[in-house]
C-alpha cells in the first residue's frame, strides 16, 4: 500500500509538471501583447449591471489590442471573454475541472482546462499586466488575495489590481484598514495603496493604460518570464 501511495504521488508530480508546461507554451501565443486578468463570480447573470459593466470594460479593452484572460466559465468570465472576443485582442480563458458549476464559454479564442487550482492561478497573475476584480464569492477573493500577496512580497513587481464597484468593495477595504492595519498592525500602510477602487469601465481603461503607457515592454516581458508560486 505504501508503493501505491508513493506511485501516485509521483504520477500527480508529473500531471502538474504536464499542466504547467502546457500552459507556458499555449499562453505564448500572447506574445508581446498586453493583456488583462478579469476576475469575477460565475453566477453574475446577464441582466446583472456587472455583467454588462466587465462585457463592456473588455470590448474597450480589446479595440486597444489588449488580450483578455479569464477563468473561462459563466458570469463575468462570460461577459469578458464575450466583450473581447472578436474586437482585437485574444480572449483567453483558463477554466477549472469542478464537479459544479463551471463550463467553459464559448467566447473564446485560447482554452485551457486546469486540474489543479494553484497552477491556473499562476497563469493568471504570470500574464497580467493589470488584474480587475468585479464582484465575486470565494474563488474571486482567493484569486484576488493571491495576486496581492505576490505583489505586496515582489514576487511579481507592481501592476494595477483595481476593484470594480465601490458598494461591494469599500466594506473590505475598511475592514482591512480598521482592523489589519490600525488595530493589529499586520499590513502596512503602503500595503492599502496596492488596490485601486473604481465604478466605470471609463475609469478602469484608463487604470490600464496609465499603466501600459508608463511601463515597459522590457519589464512587462521580464514579469512574464518569471514562476512564483
Amino acid at each position: 500500500m505504501a508503493d501505491s501511495f508513493v506511485t501516485s504521488e509521483a504520477w500527480r508530480v508529473l500531471r502538474i509538471q504536464a499542466e504547467l508546461v502546457e500552459g507556458i507554451e499555449t499562453l505564448r501565443q500572447l506574445g508581446n501583447k498586453p493583456a488583462v486578468t478579469v476576475f469575477g463570480s460565475a453566477r453574475t447573470k446577464p441582466d446583472n449591471p456587472f455583467y454588462q459593466a466587465a462585457e463592456k470594460l473588455s470590448g474597450m479593452l480589446s479595440s486597444k489590442g489588449i488580450c483578455i484572460i479569464t477563468g473561462g466559465g459563466p458570469g463575468i468570465m462570460e461577459a469578458a471573454n464575450r466583450g473581447c472576443y472578436g474586437r482585437g485582442g485574444l480572449s483567453v480563458g483558463l477554466n477549472i475541472s469542478l464537479p459544479f458549476e463551471q463550463s467553459p464559454n464559448v467566447h473564446q479564442d485560447i482554452s485551457l482546462e486546469f486540474r489543479y487550482f494553484f497552477l491556473r492561478k499562476l497563469m493568471f497573475a504570470k500574464y497580467a499586466d493589470a488584474i480587475i476584480v468585479f464582484p465575486g464569492g470565494f474563488g474571486t477573493l482567493d484569486e484576488c488575495f493571491e495576486a496581492l500577496t505576490l505583489e505586496q512580497t515582489g514576487k511579481l513587481g507592481r501592476f494595477p489590481i483595481v476593484l470594480y464597484g465601490s458598494d461591494y468593495w469599500s466594506g473590505l477595504l475598511d475592514w482591512m484598514r480598521d482592523k489589519m492595519l490600525e488595530q493589529q498592525g499586520n499590513i502596512s500602510a503602503e500595503d492599502m495603496n496596492l488596490v485601486k477602487i473604481v465604478d466605470s469601465p471609463e475609469e478602469a481603461l484608463q487604470v490600464v493604460t496609465d499603466y501600459l503607457l508608463s511601463s515597459s515592454l522590457e519589464k512587462r516581458q521580464s514579469k512574464r518570464s518569471m514562476i512564483t508560486v
